[in-house]
């Protein structure tokens, strides 16, 4: 099955692959062209909350509730993004089918996740107001260890699907460091300082960016991406997670 989901992503003309290796659902597993059977799709209905956090609006309103709370609320709640847009909570079928996708190698559940994504008309609607997807990038040796970005292939297929530009070489990944769920809060924010570069700047100028990841948990790492992408001078920066612990 390794083999089979590393061969989906390299092979442009898939129909091949499937005449011998099948589609499946990616939830249940059954034969399935989409990827998601209408059974797996209630139950992913029933756990989606397709939620969206205004963080500017968030921000001022904290602000404007007590001036007292400035230096709190400045080490809480400084981000670098304008919203969030996620799917569901990080639970549940949910949780489960993210690790798989992210630690055995199910690299095809990425076109589980975003036909589930596109059956939202009201969300993909949110996300075309983006004009460039950036998806958060892996070091060259988790890549080689996993075989794929989980991330980049969440953000080829909305890209595709949505036709909006997506840019890979923009920003990068520049060491390995330690799985940032395997720490606290506090180390989180101190390993993930000094992890990304920018290049080409001039291709993200006055562009209206949507950063993709998985999971977003403590924000440590879309913020620092977004850090990041912020001296390309961009026109708004949003980020988009399947799901949000």
């Amino acid at each position: 099955m390794k083999k089979i989901d590393k061969m989906r992503q390299k092979f442009s003309v898939p129909k091949i692959l499937n005449l011998i290796y099948p589609p499946v659902c990616g939830i249940c597993g059954k034969l399935n062209n989409n990827f998601l059977c209408k059974k797996c799709e209630k139950a992913l209905e029933s756990e989606a909350v397709f939620g969206v956090n205004d963080i500017i609006k968030k921000e001022n309103n904290i602000k404007d509730i007590n001036k007292e709370f400035n230096k709190i609320f400045d080490k809480e709640f400084n981000k670098y993004f304008d919203e969030h847009l996620y799917i569901f909570k990080y639970e549940g079928i949910v949780r489960k089918a993210i690790l798989k996708y992210k630690f055995q190698e199910e690299a095809y559940l990425y076109k589980t996740f975003v036909n589930f994504l596109l059956k939202n008309k009201n969300f993909f609607e949110k996300i075309k107001k983006y004009d460039t997807i950036i998806p958060v990038p892996i070091s060259k040796k988790r890549f080689k260890l996993r075989g794929y970005n989980q991330s980049e292939l969440i953000g080829k297929e909305i890209a595709k699907k949505l036709n909006i530009n997506i840019e890979t070489e923009c920003l990068f990944k520049m060491k390995n460091i330690t799985e940032q769920s395997k720490l606290s809060k506090e180390e989180r924010l101190k390993n993930i300082q000094g992890v990304y570069k920018l290049f080409n700047n001039e291709k993200l100028k006055d562009r209206k960016i949507l950063l993709v990841d998985d999971i977003y948990t403590t924000g440590s790492t879309v913020n620092e991406c977004c850090k990041i992408l912020k001296e390309a001078n961009p026109k708004k920066i949003g980020v988009f997670t399947l799901a949000k612990d």
